[in-house]
């Protein structure tokens, strides 16, 4: 938990450059990587809580193990899902908010039931330390991205 609240105070550092791009790292400006971030970890963090622990099955998912154990994706590599797309610009008062709201969901995730869990398209089933282990991960991923474009 203390390591993905840092990332997110990380990320509020960098709100004043929400609007800045770079087209060579992203099409995307900071401010969109912020609050992508924050709705990855908002939905990731409603699923697991609304997950049935006794229905979580541990499987062994090879990617999922190496993206957890390297702490990196690749760049470009996956698609987000639609509903962690921020479809419009936000003021820097919004994103803040975004960041306070998914500093609360981390804080109601690190009260979940271990084998509570979501469902990654790619890694399978994530139980709730996992959990914060890809959120740290996909957290950072972003915000390397941030400082690439801040560069």
């Amino acid at each position: 938990m203390y390591k993905i609240n840092k990332l997110l105070n990380n990320l509020e550092s960098h709100i004043d450059h929400a609007s800045r791009t770079s087209q060579t790292i992203s099409e995307a400006n900071v401010g969109w990587h912020i609050v992508h971030s924050c709705l990855v970890i908002d939905s990731v963090c409603a699923a697991v809580l609304k997950s049935d622990p006794s229905k979580f099955k541990k499987k062994f998912n090879f990617k999922a193990f190496f993206v957890l154990l390297v702490n990196a994706f690749p760049r470009g590599k996956a698609k987000a899902p639609s509903f962690t797309i921020p479809s419009h610009e936000f003021s820097n008062t919004a994103i803040l908010q975004s960041i306070q709201d998914s500093r609360k969901s981390i804080e109601a995730l690190s009260k979940a039931n271990n084998n509570q869990y979501f469902t990654h398209p790619i890694f399978g089933e994530l139980n709730a330390k996992d959990t914060f282990k890809f959120l740290a991960v996909h957290t950072y991923h972003h915000e390397k991205i941030i400082k690439d474009i801040l560069r």
